[in-house]
């Protein structure tokens, strides 16, 4: 994935002819096997940390999960976050050992103002059903939603359904889940729902959150799966990019 560092309007333009190509209806087959996509940064944004995990549906079982770390080549920049989070997402993929049925992303779908968020993105370029799962909101309009858990509100771009805002824990803020690549909106929320258990977020991104991040504690978990043979970490590495012996 070749990324210009400097042009955003031709980012811009590249966002909007990508979006065109973005399938907004159901094709998404028998699902056993369910993959969360998540990334975050080290070195003051130098490096991007790329998790992907690999999950047994329905069970939500953790099978496997791969990290890449690459060097960061874009800024951040509002509305071009895929373009700079997309060459670590990619460097995980490649490491799995199988391709996920459905991919749930810590991210916009086609909730985003040239209709490409990250979910989408990352789903054109891999072609698999995606959903985008975000923590907050960016793009489109909704109506307030009830405090209590289960409370959703149809998300909007005019007359164009993008997905639905929904609340999956009481006392928490509310998840923006919209339809990534291959799935319909409404599609998009009800695999949401069966792989919620509990928490904020469904169990997918959940992980792949968690294992993003780098937290001591989700390091000590992902130590306890190495160790029993269940899960692998692969670095992917380059001179300049080396992994953190503490992470």
């Amino acid at each position: 994935m070749k990324v210009p560092t400097t042009d955003y309007a031709a980012l811009r333009d590249e966002q909007r002819r990508l979006a065109a190509a973005v399938e907004r209806t159901d094709r998404v087959g028998s699902v056993h096997v369910i993959g969360g996509a998540d990334v975050g940064f080290e070195q003051g944004g130098a490096v991007t940390r790329a998790a992907i995990v690999l999950l047994r549906y329905p069970e939500l079982i953790l099978l496997d999960f791969r990290i890449a770390r690459v060097p960061t080549t874009l800024p951040y920049i509002p509305g071009l976050l895929s373009f700079r989070e997309c060459p670590a997402l990619l460097a995980a993929w490649q490491m799995l050992p199988q391709r996920p049925d459905l991919l749930l992303v810590d991210g916009q779908g086609i909730a985003h103002p040239r209709g490409l968020g990250v979910a989408s993105h990352f789903g054109l370029l891999v072609d698999v059903p995606t959903i985008g799962v975000a923590k907050s909101h960016l793009y489109g309009s909704y109506a307030p939603l009830a405090d209590s858990v289960g409370a959703s509100s149809m998300l909007w771009a005019g007359e164009s359904l993008l997905g639905y805002v929904w609340r999956s824990k009481v006392r928490c803020r509310p998840l923006f889940i919209s339809a990534g690549h291959r799935i319909s909106p409404d599609s998009a929320l009800q695999w949401v729902q069966r792989c919620c258990r509990g928490y904020r977020l469904p169990e997918p991104t959940r992980f792949a959150d968690g294992i993003a991040s780098a937290r001591p504690t989700w390091q000590a978990l992902l130590a306890a799966h190495a160790a029993n043979g269940e899960a692998k970490v692969e670095a992917k590495a380059v001179a300049s990019c080396a992994a953190d012996p503490s992470s």
